[in-house]
């Protein structure tokens, strides 16, 4: 009854499941691990956005950790507008723009890039932008740390023949071959600043750390469903098939084969 699943045909099918079943183990846990990563992220970024902050210094002097992104904390120094800079290509809230950027000079020497906001671009991409002037004095920025961009984090690429103030990253490294004092690593996403002044950029809004993964999950489990559908589908065309053959033994029908040769040979 059974001799019909070792035909080609049926081999083939065998294969293709035996294929899928794995390939479909593999999909789901790979969902499930990005479910898990992005879980994971979503709690990191939300506890360091909620937590006090932090000296500057305690957490980007040697150089700025993956998980202190977005971390809290506060510098205070003199802003240097002299070697200020705006970051091209940065979109806000549908708005073709720029990020302000001021290095702000510590009483160590040291200094950091601090991303004060955001402004609208001018008439054209290489018009400079109207930005508002930071304060003179000493200041105290409270701020998001964030990691240096780089092409590869950012997909960013760099270009020569920029004009003179703009740039494409933020990279510290880079920025800080231009000035007279070291960078620390890292910069600084403005949340607020003592003095406030007015007119100012326009804040960076902050990062949207989604539903953790929970599309992955719902994926994950969508591919092991899958899982089910191959054998389940499997299983019911063998059946389907061995009803067609014990249909046609029991009625004695043309369909099947044998009964097919006999009607022939006795016509």
């Amino acid at each position: 009854m059974y001799r019909f699943l070792l035909t080609p045909r049926w081999i083939a099918l065998h294969v293709v499941v035996l294929l899928v079943i794995p390939a479909f183990v593999f999909l789901g846990r790979w969902q499930f691990g990005r479910f898990e990563e992005r879980s994971a992220n979503s709690h990191d970024v939300t506890a360091n956005l909620e937590a006090a902050p932090a000296p500057l210094e305690s957490l980007a002097g040697q150089g700025v950790k993956q998980s202190d992104r977005f971390r809290a904390v506060t510098a205070t120094g003199t802003y240097d507008p002299a070697h200020a800079l705006v970051v091209r290509r940065r979109p806000q809230e549908g708005r073709p723009g720029f990020y302000v950027l001021t290095p702000l000079k510590l009483a160590d020497g040291r200094g950091v890039i601090v991303n004060r906001g955001w402004v609208k671009a001018g008439a054209t991409a290489d018009t400079p932008p109207d930005v508002p002037p930071p304060p003179s004095g000493q200041v105290t920025v409270t701020g998001r740390l964030r990691l240096g961009e780089t092409e590869e984090s950012s997909g960013i690429k760099e270009r020569p023949g920029l004009p003179p103030g703009q740039v494409l990253l933020i990279n510290p490294g880079s920025i800080g071959k231009g000035l007279p004092y070291k960078l620390l690593d890292g910069y600084v996403e403005l949340t607020r600043q003592q003095p406030a002044t007015d007119p100012a950029p326009a804040p960076v809004p902050e990062p949207d750390v989604g539903a953790g993964g929970g599309l992955n999950f719902a994926y994950g489990v969508q591919w092991w469903l899958f899982i089910g559908v191959a054998v389940g589908g499997w299983i019911l065309l063998i059946r389907r098939e061995v009803a067609d053959r014990k249909g046609g033994e029991s009625s004695g029908s043309p369909a099947d084969p044998a009964n097919r040769s006999e009607s022939i040979s006795g016509g």
